[in-house]
């Protein structure tokens, strides 16, 4: 459980700090710091998932988009929310393998939904582990 918890703290860190660049200036720095730093979130979170699913609904599951049915199986992620984390998780293996100008601004115009998808991810699971560890009454 320790684990979960730490993970947990490291997603929000790395969520923080993709938030912290909206109030820069509109760049090509900006934009690739913001590529860099959703980069590091979208792997904090679905490891984070990753861990979750073990630890609490007993699921072993090793990949990202895995992860991610996994958690729209489990009622963490809603239909749409899972969709469009199955598209972030293209999204993301497409910038990590091959830069490219066009397909960095494409991505680039969607990180802010994708930064809001991931808060409410965390948000999700940690109500979820919550609940888990509330004793009975």
């Amino acid at each position: 459980m320790e684990r979960l918890k730490q993970r947990i703290a490291l997603a929000k860190k790395a969520l923080i700090t993709l938030q912290e660049l909206e109030n820069e200036p509109e760049s090509k720095v900006r934009r690739d710091a913001s590529i860099q730093r959703f980069e590091y979130s979208f792997e904090a979170m679905w490891k984070l998932a990753k861990q979750y699913l073990n630890e609490i609904e007993g699921l072993d599951i090793g990949s990202p988009k895995g992860v991610i049915r996994a958690c729209f199986q489990v009622n963490i992620l809603t239909h749409a929310q899972a969709q469009q984390a199955l598209t972030m998780a293209d999204d993301r293996n497409l910038i990590s393998h091959t830069y490219n100008e066009f397909l960095a601004e494409e991505i680039y115009g969607r990180i802010k939904d994708y930064q809001i998808l991931m808060w409410d991810w965390l948000n999700q699971l940690a109500k979820s582990l919550d609940r888990t560890q509330l004793p009975p009454k």
